[in-house]
């Protein structure tokens, strides 16, 4: 019996306020950058660098269509009205025939939906129709 390989046919679970928005077959974006300024130093043969600016990238959740895109729509039908910030959490899981399902969480502060695309459809094309969601945030918590 072959096992998958770790990270293989991951789907990311999203919740937004506690609400559960479905699973997605792709993330991207996590990640966090520190920008770095040189300063002098006690000599000026070692100048020091200090960071000035923590920054966070948006993360895109993306899928084909299913049944959990009712979700996101009625999500988003409340935005307009409640644009606030708010946590998220992201969570990888593993096919069902893993022993753990769950392979990590992030859990996400300060969250703004940002974009919302789909569906996307080509009849002409072999694909199948996806949506995507952008968030912007502020940290981990």
């Amino acid at each position: 019996m072959t096992l998958p390989q770790p990270g293989t046919g991951l789907q990311f679970r999203l919740q937004i306020s506690g609400i559960d928005l479905g699973d997605f077959t792709a993330c991207s974006g996590l990640g966090a950058r520190v920008e770095l300024e040189q300063r002098p130093g006690a000599e000026d043969a070692f100048p020091s660098q200090v960071p000035v600016r923590f920054s966070y990238t948006n993360v895109t959740l993306s899928r084909r269509l299913t049944a959990d895109t009712a979700k996101v729509s009625r999500f988003l039908a409340k935005l307009p009205a409640q644009v606030a910030r708010s946590s998220a959490r992201i969570t990888a899981v593993a096919p069902e025939a893993a022993a753990e399902p769950v392979l990590a969480t992030w859990a996400l502060r300060e969250v703004v939906v940002v974009r919302w695309t789909g569906p996307s459809y080509d009849p002409a094309g072999a694909g199948a129709a996806t949506e995507s969601i952008e968030l912007a945030h502020q940290g981990f918590l």
